[in-house]
């Protein structure tokens, strides 16, 4: 390693006015079910253009109340990407669903419409698309599809709060029950935490008392009228998210430079947005189309064909620069392999991307600078890869 200071893989942004609510937070005593939670649902709510929102311990909680919701259950089928984070397809299996993985497209790298319709049988009752990597999913052709078929829809947003798509609507605001997540390398952190947005008042009270054990509005401590779970967000999370609510569009613009930076700073290796130029070079995420605005998340690439990832990966780290496989599949990791006999081929589009795609260090405080540096580094990993 070089004696140059670390560039790691992502990093919160908390300043002054988190720390200012969370020590009215600490002084007040109420450390839960308190006032900074409804504020915090509110002022999302607000900033995403919905009526309500349920704010619950992580974005992962939130599709599980989700799927509950839609009443999923046991044998259901319900058609979703094999590429994104694991717990996009967990929610269904908690409820004994059976999540149908499709084929995704190469420029998007969200659900493939034509492979969605083509996925659908007797025993589907709904989609999962996810917004992958800050981009809006077709939502209208997937919508148009769910109205044909009657299925239900739940959208996983977790890597996509702020972003628009392609109609001009803001993720998570079409009327359908849509979840997001807080993580510490989110656009908008609380260190663990997640968001539901309910598709009417009914589904807002149910998620409401699932999240708290399965208590009603009005009832006592330990009253509970159905099977709940604890899957609350402490007043201490939803402080530092009616912070970062505050400053949402400032942070998401500042990752949106840092974004073009590192297009500029790449664009000397060859690289193209995916569905502009050699695909088998070095590519980079899509580029907006029409309306839709990507909310930046994480700055993946995907290495030329040929390279050696792992190699990459090692030299960046030599260099003091933090890099990560991003994202494997979800239908090749153990369990799902052992439980539903995937063998690898399946979906080619997904599985060739995955296996080329790295993260590159991506936060918003990042400069010209720490950018050019990981850039000269990939391209000097590249070279010897």
């Amino acid at each position: 390693m070089t004696g140059s200071e670390s560039i790691p893989l992502a990093r919160p942004d908390l300043g002054d006015r988190e720390e200012e609510l969370v020590l009215e937070v600490l002084r007040s005593g109420r450390l839960s079910l308190g006032p900074m939670l409804e504020r915090f649902e509110r002022d999302f709510a607000d900033w995403i253009g919905v009526d309500d929102a349920v704010a619950v311990s992580s974005g992962t909680t939130a599709l599980h109340l989700g799927v509950r919701a839609l009443g999923w259950g046991e044998g259901d089928e319900v058609v979703t990407s094999p590429f994104s984070f694991v717990s996009s397809a967990n929610c269904l299996l908690y409820e004994d669903a059976v999540p149908v993985f499709c084929d995704i497209d190469p420029a998007t790298l969200n659900l493939d419409p034509e492979a969605a319709t083509a996925a659908v049988g007797e025993r589907t009752v709904g989609l999962l698309p996810v917004h992958i990597f800050g981009c809006a999913a077709a939502m209208p052709e997937l919508e148009q599809l769910a109205a044909d078929r009657g299925l239900g829809i739940l959208e996983d947003a977790a890597e996509a709060t702020g972003a628009v798509d392609e109609e001009g609507v803001r993720v998570g605001a079409r009327g359908n029950i849509a979840t997001f997540g807080f993580y510490a390398n989110k656009q908008l952190v609380t260190g663990e935490g997640g968001m539901a947005i309910p598709s009417d008042g009914e589904v807002a009270a149910l998620m409401r008392s699932e999240r708290n054990q399965g208590r009603a509005p009005g009832m006592g401590w330990l009253g509970h009228e159905r099977l709940g779970f604890n899957y609350r967000i402490t007043d201490i999370q939803a402080a530092l998210g009616i912070a970062q609510v505050e400053r949402a569009e400032s942070l998401l613009g500042e990752r949106a430079r840092v974004a073009e930076l590192y297009a500029q700073a790449l664009a000397p290796l060859g690289a193209a947005r995916a569905g502009e130029g050699d695909p088998d070079g070095l590519v980079l995420l899509s580029a907006d189309r029409g309306q839709a605005r990507r909310s930046w998340f994480v700055y993946v690439v995907q290495l030329p064909v040929g390279a050696n990832r792992d190699a990459v990966i090692a030299d960046l780290a030599d260099q003091g620069i933090d890099s990560k496989a991003y994202l494997p599949c979800i239908h090749l990791m153990p369990h799902y392999r052992e439980r539903f006999g995937f063998r690898g081929g399946e979906f080619p589009v997904a599985e060739r991307v995955s296996n080329r795609s790295l993260a590159l260090p991506f936060f918003r405080v990042m400069g010209e600078a720490e950018v050019a540096r990981v850039a000269q580094a990939l391209a000097a990993a590249l070279d010897k890869a």
